[in-house]
Protein backbone atom coordinates (compact mmCIF):
# COMPACT_ATOMS: atom_id res chain seq x y z
CA UNK A 1 0.00 0.00 0.00
CA UNK A 2 1.30 3.81 -0.55
CA UNK A 3 2.92 5.14 2.38
CA UNK A 4 2.43 8.78 3.65
CA UNK A 5 6.23 9.60 4.08
CA UNK A 6 7.45 12.30 6.38
CA UNK A 7 10.95 13.17 5.92
CA UNK A 8 12.21 15.46 8.14
CA UNK A 9 15.59 17.35 7.23
CA UNK A 10 14.32 15.96 3.86
CA UNK A 11 15.49 19.42 1.80
CA UNK A 12 18.92 18.00 2.79
CA UNK A 13 21.42 16.16 0.72
CA UNK A 14 19.50 12.53 1.00
CA UNK A 15 16.28 13.81 2.16
CA UNK A 16 15.69 15.37 -0.98
CA UNK A 17 16.92 12.05 -3.52
CA UNK A 18 14.75 10.18 -1.16
CA UNK A 19 11.82 12.19 -1.74
CA UNK A 20 11.97 11.52 -4.90
CA UNK A 21 12.46 7.77 -5.05
CA UNK A 22 9.54 7.67 -2.51
CA UNK A 23 7.43 9.42 -5.18
CA UNK A 24 8.35 7.56 -8.12
CA UNK A 25 7.32 4.75 -6.74
CA UNK A 26 3.68 5.63 -5.68
CA UNK A 27 4.17 7.04 -2.13
CA UNK A 28 3.00 10.58 -0.96
CA UNK A 29 5.98 13.15 0.76
CA UNK A 30 6.08 15.54 2.93
CA UNK A 31 9.30 17.33 4.14
CA UNK A 32 10.09 19.09 7.40
CA UNK A 33 13.24 21.29 6.71
CA UNK A 34 14.36 24.67 8.55
CA UNK A 35 16.74 25.39 5.51
CA UNK A 36 19.78 26.44 7.51
CA UNK A 37 21.77 28.67 5.44
CA UNK A 38 25.24 26.68 6.31
CA UNK A 39 23.86 24.29 3.60
CA UNK A 40 20.94 26.03 2.17
CA UNK A 41 22.29 29.33 1.68
CA UNK A 42 20.79 33.17 2.69
CA UNK A 43 17.94 32.79 0.28
CA UNK A 44 17.21 28.96 0.14
CA UNK A 45 14.08 29.76 -2.25
CA UNK A 46 16.92 30.60 -4.79
CA UNK A 47 20.29 29.50 -3.29
CA UNK A 48 19.37 26.34 -2.93
CA UNK A 49 18.82 23.62 -5.57
CA UNK A 50 18.14 20.88 -3.24
CA UNK A 51 14.97 22.88 -2.53
CA UNK A 52 13.86 23.54 -5.89
CA UNK A 53 14.34 19.87 -6.47
CA UNK A 54 11.38 19.32 -4.45
CA UNK A 55 8.92 21.50 -6.49
CA UNK A 56 6.24 19.57 -7.74
CA UNK A 57 7.67 16.26 -5.82
CA UNK A 58 6.79 16.77 -2.10
CA UNK A 59 5.08 19.15 0.62
CA UNK A 60 7.40 20.97 2.12
CA UNK A 61 7.03 22.37 5.45
CA UNK A 62 9.37 25.50 6.42
CA UNK A 63 10.23 24.46 10.21
CA UNK A 64 12.25 23.30 12.57
CA UNK A 65 12.50 19.58 14.14
CA UNK A 66 13.07 21.75 17.46
CA UNK A 67 9.20 22.95 17.60
CA UNK A 68 6.35 20.56 18.79
CA UNK A 69 3.98 22.74 16.62
CA UNK A 70 6.26 22.31 13.11
CA UNK A 71 6.40 18.75 14.02
CA UNK A 72 2.85 17.96 14.49
CA UNK A 73 1.77 19.83 11.77
CA UNK A 74 4.08 17.58 9.68
CA UNK A 75 3.12 14.85 11.20
CA UNK A 76 -0.28 15.09 10.07
CA UNK A 77 -0.80 12.00 8.12
CA UNK A 78 2.36 10.40 8.15
CA UNK A 79 2.64 6.87 8.46
CA UNK A 80 6.25 6.64 8.28
CA UNK A 81 8.78 8.98 9.24
CA UNK A 82 11.99 8.76 8.37
CA UNK A 83 14.23 11.27 10.40
CA UNK A 84 17.07 12.61 9.04
CA UNK A 85 17.27 16.02 10.48
CA UNK A 86 20.17 16.92 12.15
CA UNK A 87 23.05 19.21 12.60
CA UNK A 88 26.08 17.37 10.74
CA UNK A 89 30.01 18.43 11.49
CA UNK A 90 32.87 16.25 13.61
CA UNK A 91 34.93 19.24 13.87
CA UNK A 92 32.09 21.74 14.47
CA UNK A 93 30.43 19.49 17.12
CA UNK A 94 32.94 19.49 19.46
CA UNK A 95 32.63 23.61 20.24
CA UNK A 96 28.39 24.50 19.20
CA UNK A 97 27.62 22.09 21.40
CA UNK A 98 24.18 23.19 22.47
CA UNK A 99 23.04 23.66 19.21
CA UNK A 100 24.18 19.75 18.12
CA UNK A 101 22.45 18.34 21.27
CA UNK A 102 19.38 20.74 21.28
CA UNK A 103 18.40 19.74 17.86
CA UNK A 104 19.52 16.29 17.26
CA UNK A 105 18.54 14.98 20.68
CA UNK A 106 16.05 17.30 21.61
CA UNK A 107 14.71 17.75 18.13
CA UNK A 108 14.29 13.63 18.47
CA UNK A 109 12.83 13.63 21.74
CA UNK A 110 10.05 15.97 20.66
CA UNK A 111 9.50 13.98 17.78
CA UNK A 112 8.66 10.75 20.02
CA UNK A 113 7.13 12.54 22.62
CA UNK A 114 4.34 13.63 20.15
CA UNK A 115 3.93 9.94 19.01
CA UNK A 116 3.56 8.84 22.94
CA UNK A 117 1.07 11.34 23.77
CA UNK A 118 -0.78 12.61 21.30
CA UNK A 119 -3.21 10.09 18.66
CA UNK A 120 -1.23 9.66 15.24
CA UNK A 121 -1.43 7.36 12.16
CA UNK A 122 2.86 6.74 12.58
CA UNK A 123 3.75 2.60 12.23
CA UNK A 124 7.49 3.18 11.45
CA UNK A 125 10.01 5.17 12.00
CA UNK A 126 13.77 5.04 10.23
CA UNK A 127 16.71 6.77 11.81
CA UNK A 128 19.30 7.76 10.26
CA UNK A 129 22.15 6.71 12.19
CA UNK A 130 25.81 7.40 11.60
CA UNK A 131 29.22 5.57 11.55
CA UNK A 132 30.54 8.15 13.80
CA UNK A 133 28.61 6.07 17.46
CA UNK A 134 31.58 2.99 16.56
CA UNK A 135 34.84 5.76 17.33
CA UNK A 136 37.47 3.35 16.55
CA UNK A 137 36.24 0.10 14.63
CA UNK A 138 36.99 -3.32 14.83
CA UNK A 139 40.22 -4.58 14.64
CA UNK A 140 42.17 -7.99 14.80
CA UNK A 141 45.34 -8.80 16.37
CA UNK A 142 47.46 -11.14 15.93
CA UNK A 143 46.39 -13.84 18.59
CA UNK A 144 42.85 -13.54 16.39
CA UNK A 145 41.39 -11.24 19.23
CA UNK A 146 38.52 -8.73 17.86
CA UNK A 147 39.02 -5.40 19.95
CA UNK A 148 37.73 -2.21 19.82
CA UNK A 149 40.42 0.48 20.47
CA UNK A 150 39.84 3.51 22.31
CA UNK A 151 40.39 7.23 21.26
CA UNK A 152 43.84 8.25 20.10
CA UNK A 153 45.94 10.24 22.19
CA UNK A 154 46.86 14.10 21.26
CA UNK A 155 50.05 13.40 22.83
CA UNK A 156 51.19 10.73 20.07
CA UNK A 157 49.13 12.16 17.32
CA UNK A 158 51.37 15.32 18.54
CA UNK A 159 54.71 13.18 17.79
CA UNK A 160 53.27 11.49 14.83
CA UNK A 161 51.92 8.38 15.67
CA UNK A 162 48.26 8.03 13.91
CA UNK A 163 47.54 4.94 14.23
CA UNK A 164 45.39 3.17 17.24
CA UNK A 165 47.45 1.11 20.15
CA UNK A 166 45.39 -1.56 22.75
CA UNK A 167 47.99 -1.82 25.58
CA UNK A 168 49.11 -5.22 25.46
CA UNK A 169 49.00 -6.38 21.62
CA UNK A 170 51.21 -5.79 18.84
CA UNK A 171 50.20 -4.32 15.36
CA UNK A 172 46.35 -4.21 14.80
CA UNK A 173 44.24 -4.90 11.13
CA UNK A 174 41.39 -3.30 10.62
CA UNK A 175 38.05 -5.67 9.93
CA UNK A 176 34.86 -4.10 9.07
CA UNK A 177 33.00 -3.45 11.75
CA UNK A 178 29.47 -5.22 12.84
CA UNK A 179 26.56 -3.22 14.29
CA UNK A 180 27.40 -5.53 17.70
CA UNK A 181 30.61 -3.35 17.80
CA UNK A 182 31.47 -1.18 21.14
CA UNK A 183 29.73 1.99 20.29
CA UNK A 184 32.32 4.98 22.14
CA UNK A 185 31.66 7.87 19.72
CA UNK A 186 35.07 10.40 20.08
CA UNK A 187 33.14 13.33 19.16
CA UNK A 188 29.97 15.26 19.98
CA UNK A 189 28.53 14.73 16.88
CA UNK A 190 28.88 10.89 17.74
CA UNK A 191 27.40 11.09 21.11
CA UNK A 192 24.20 13.00 19.58
CA UNK A 193 24.06 10.21 16.89
CA UNK A 194 23.98 7.44 19.49
CA UNK A 195 21.57 9.38 21.77
CA UNK A 196 19.10 9.34 18.89
CA UNK A 197 19.51 5.72 17.57
CA UNK A 198 18.86 4.37 21.24
CA UNK A 199 16.07 7.07 22.41
CA UNK A 200 13.93 5.82 19.03
CA UNK A 201 14.99 2.30 19.19
CA UNK A 202 13.76 2.23 22.80
CA UNK A 203 10.83 4.56 22.70
CA UNK A 204 9.10 3.72 19.56
CA UNK A 205 8.74 0.08 19.57
CA UNK A 206 7.38 0.89 23.48
CA UNK A 207 4.17 2.54 22.08
CA UNK A 208 3.15 0.07 19.26
CA UNK A 209 5.88 1.93 16.36
CA UNK A 210 8.42 -0.32 14.15
CA UNK A 211 11.58 1.15 14.52
CA UNK A 212 14.90 0.76 12.08
CA UNK A 213 18.24 2.14 12.46
CA UNK A 214 20.60 2.56 9.58
CA UNK A 215 24.28 3.18 10.83
CA UNK A 216 25.36 5.78 7.54
CA UNK A 217 28.61 5.56 6.67
CA UNK A 218 30.52 8.86 4.43
CA UNK A 219 27.70 9.38 1.78
CA UNK A 220 29.01 11.17 -1.26
CA UNK A 221 27.69 12.23 -4.72
CA UNK A 222 25.57 15.02 -6.73
CA UNK A 223 23.73 17.05 -4.42
CA UNK A 224 26.38 17.06 -1.57
CA UNK A 225 26.62 20.42 0.35
CA UNK A 226 29.21 22.59 -1.42
CA UNK A 227 28.76 25.66 0.87
CA UNK A 228 29.26 23.66 4.25
CA UNK A 229 32.52 23.60 4.84
CA UNK A 230 32.40 21.96 8.02
CA UNK A 231 31.63 18.45 6.78
CA UNK A 232 32.81 16.30 3.69
CA UNK A 233 36.10 16.49 2.36
CA UNK A 234 35.41 15.58 -1.25
CA UNK A 235 33.39 18.92 -1.53
CA UNK A 236 35.80 20.68 0.51
CA UNK A 237 38.64 19.01 -1.54
CA UNK A 238 36.55 19.75 -5.05
CA UNK A 239 36.29 23.52 -4.00
CA UNK A 240 40.05 23.79 -3.61
CA UNK A 241 40.92 22.09 -7.10
CA UNK A 242 38.53 24.32 -8.75
CA UNK A 243 39.99 27.49 -7.40
CA UNK A 244 43.68 26.08 -7.64
CA UNK A 245 44.48 25.86 -3.87
CA UNK A 246 46.97 24.07 -2.07
CA UNK A 247 45.08 20.69 -0.45
CA UNK A 248 46.69 20.23 3.10
CA UNK A 249 46.04 16.41 3.83
CA UNK A 250 45.74 15.72 7.67
CA UNK A 251 47.90 12.88 10.06
CA UNK A 252 49.71 10.86 7.16
CA UNK A 253 46.97 10.77 4.72
CA UNK A 254 46.70 7.12 5.68
CA UNK A 255 43.46 7.55 7.54
CA UNK A 256 40.65 5.81 5.64
CA UNK A 257 36.62 5.94 5.51
CA UNK A 258 33.84 3.75 3.56
CA UNK A 259 32.59 5.67 1.38
CA UNK A 260 29.13 5.55 0.04
CA UNK A 261 27.47 6.71 -3.04
CA UNK A 262 24.08 8.37 -2.54
CA UNK A 263 22.13 6.08 -4.99
CA UNK A 264 22.99 3.33 -3.07
CA UNK A 265 22.14 5.23 0.32
CA UNK A 266 18.71 6.31 -0.94
CA UNK A 267 17.87 2.78 -1.91
CA UNK A 268 18.81 1.11 1.01
CA UNK A 269 16.68 3.95 3.14
CA UNK A 270 13.78 3.02 0.67
CA UNK A 271 14.04 -0.33 1.61
CA UNK A 272 13.95 0.23 5.02
CA UNK A 273 10.55 2.03 4.79
CA UNK A 274 8.75 -0.20 3.13
CA UNK A 275 9.98 -3.97 3.64
CA UNK A 276 8.28 -6.09 6.05
CA UNK A 277 9.55 -7.80 8.94
CA UNK A 278 12.49 -5.31 9.59
CA UNK A 279 11.53 -4.04 12.75
CA UNK A 280 14.13 -3.49 15.87
CA UNK A 281 16.77 -3.63 13.28
CA UNK A 282 20.14 -2.04 13.48
CA UNK A 283 21.78 -2.28 9.97
CA UNK A 284 25.42 -0.49 8.54
CA UNK A 285 25.13 1.18 5.50
CA UNK A 286 28.56 1.27 3.48
CA UNK A 287 30.56 -0.07 1.04
CA UNK A 288 32.33 -2.26 3.25
CA UNK A 289 35.59 -0.89 1.10
CA UNK A 290 37.93 1.40 2.91
CA UNK A 291 39.45 4.67 0.84
CA UNK A 292 42.17 6.60 2.13
CA UNK A 293 42.28 10.56 2.32
CA UNK A 294 45.25 10.05 -0.28
CA UNK A 295 43.43 7.94 -2.31
CA UNK A 296 40.35 10.40 -2.65
CA UNK A 297 42.37 13.35 -3.30
CA UNK A 298 44.09 10.94 -6.65
CA UNK A 299 40.74 9.65 -7.68
CA UNK A 300 39.78 13.71 -7.58
CA UNK A 301 42.81 14.29 -9.76
CA UNK A 302 42.24 11.89 -12.06
CA UNK A 303 38.84 13.10 -12.12
CA UNK A 304 39.06 16.66 -12.47
CA UNK A 305 42.30 16.00 -14.85
CA UNK A 306 44.12 18.49 -13.27
CA UNK A 307 46.33 18.67 -9.85
CA UNK A 308 47.00 21.42 -7.27
CA UNK A 309 50.37 21.13 -4.56
CA UNK A 310 49.51 18.43 -1.79
CA UNK A 311 50.91 18.75 1.29
CA UNK A 312 50.54 15.74 3.82
CA UNK A 313 50.61 18.06 7.02
CA UNK A 314 50.41 16.02 10.16
CA UNK A 315 47.85 18.46 11.50
CA UNK A 316 45.11 16.49 13.23
CA UNK A 317 41.41 17.41 14.72
CA UNK A 318 40.20 16.52 18.02
CA UNK A 319 37.69 13.60 17.80
CA UNK A 320 38.88 12.41 14.43
CA UNK A 321 38.72 8.46 14.13
CA UNK A 322 41.71 6.71 12.41
CA UNK A 323 39.84 3.81 10.15
CA UNK A 324 36.08 2.59 9.73
CA UNK A 325 34.86 0.33 7.30
CA UNK A 326 30.72 -1.39 7.64
CA UNK A 327 30.19 -5.16 7.68
CA UNK A 328 27.32 -4.75 5.50
CA UNK A 329 26.17 -8.18 5.99
CA UNK A 330 22.92 -7.54 8.30
CA UNK A 331 21.59 -5.03 5.43
CA UNK A 332 22.15 -7.31 2.45
CA UNK A 333 20.11 -10.34 4.50
CA UNK A 334 17.28 -8.17 5.94
CA UNK A 335 17.01 -5.16 3.08
CA UNK A 336 18.88 -7.45 0.17
CA UNK A 337 20.65 -4.15 0.00
CA UNK A 338 24.21 -4.09 -1.45
CA UNK A 339 26.47 -1.00 -2.74
CA UNK A 340 26.72 -0.82 -6.60
CA UNK A 341 28.59 2.20 -7.14
CA UNK A 342 32.24 1.82 -6.90
CA UNK A 343 34.01 4.73 -5.56
CA UNK A 344 36.32 5.45 -9.02
CA UNK A 345 32.50 6.07 -10.88
CA UNK A 346 30.97 7.83 -8.12
CA UNK A 347 33.76 10.22 -7.95
CA UNK A 348 33.63 10.80 -11.66
CA UNK A 349 29.91 11.03 -11.56
CA UNK A 350 30.39 13.46 -7.99
CA UNK A 351 33.02 15.66 -10.61
CA UNK A 352 31.01 15.74 -13.58
CA UNK A 353 28.14 17.69 -11.54
CA UNK A 354 30.35 19.76 -9.10
CA UNK A 355 32.26 21.20 -12.74
CA UNK A 356 28.08 22.08 -13.32
CA UNK A 357 27.61 24.24 -10.57
CA UNK A 358 28.44 27.46 -9.30
CA UNK A 359 32.04 28.07 -7.49
CA UNK A 360 31.28 28.53 -3.80
CA UNK A 361 32.82 30.95 -1.63
CA UNK A 362 35.74 29.26 0.38
CA UNK A 363 35.23 28.59 4.14
CA UNK A 364 37.59 26.06 5.10
CA UNK A 365 39.95 27.98 6.18
CA UNK A 366 37.91 30.06 8.86
CA UNK A 367 36.22 27.09 9.82
CA UNK A 368 40.19 25.53 10.33
CA UNK A 369 40.26 28.97 12.26
CA UNK A 370 37.65 28.30 14.31
CA UNK A 371 38.78 24.85 15.43
CA UNK A 372 42.12 26.27 16.43
CA UNK A 373 41.53 28.58 18.23
CA UNK A 374 39.56 26.50 20.51
CA UNK A 375 42.79 24.16 20.44
CA UNK A 376 40.83 21.21 18.72
CA UNK A 377 42.87 21.73 15.83
CA UNK A 378 46.51 20.78 16.21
Amino acid sequence: MPEHVLITGGAGFIGSSLARRLVDAGHRVTVLDSLVAQVHGEEPATTSPLLRSLDGVATVRVGSVTSVDDLRAALEGATVVVHLAAETGTGQSMYEIDRYVDTNVGGTAKLLNLLTNEPHTVGRVVIASSRSIYGEGAYRTDEDEIVFPAHRSADDMAAGDFDVHVPGTGPLTLIPTPETALLHPSSVYGITKQSQEALIMTAAPAIGVEAVSLRYQNVYGPGQSLKNPYTGILSIFSTLIRRGKEINIFEDGKESRDFVYIDDVVEATYLACVTPGVSGSVMNVGSGVATTVTDVVDALFRAFGTTVPVTISGNFRVGDIRHNIADTTRSRELLGFEARVPFDRGIEQFVGWVQSEPLEEDGYERSLSEMAVRNLLK
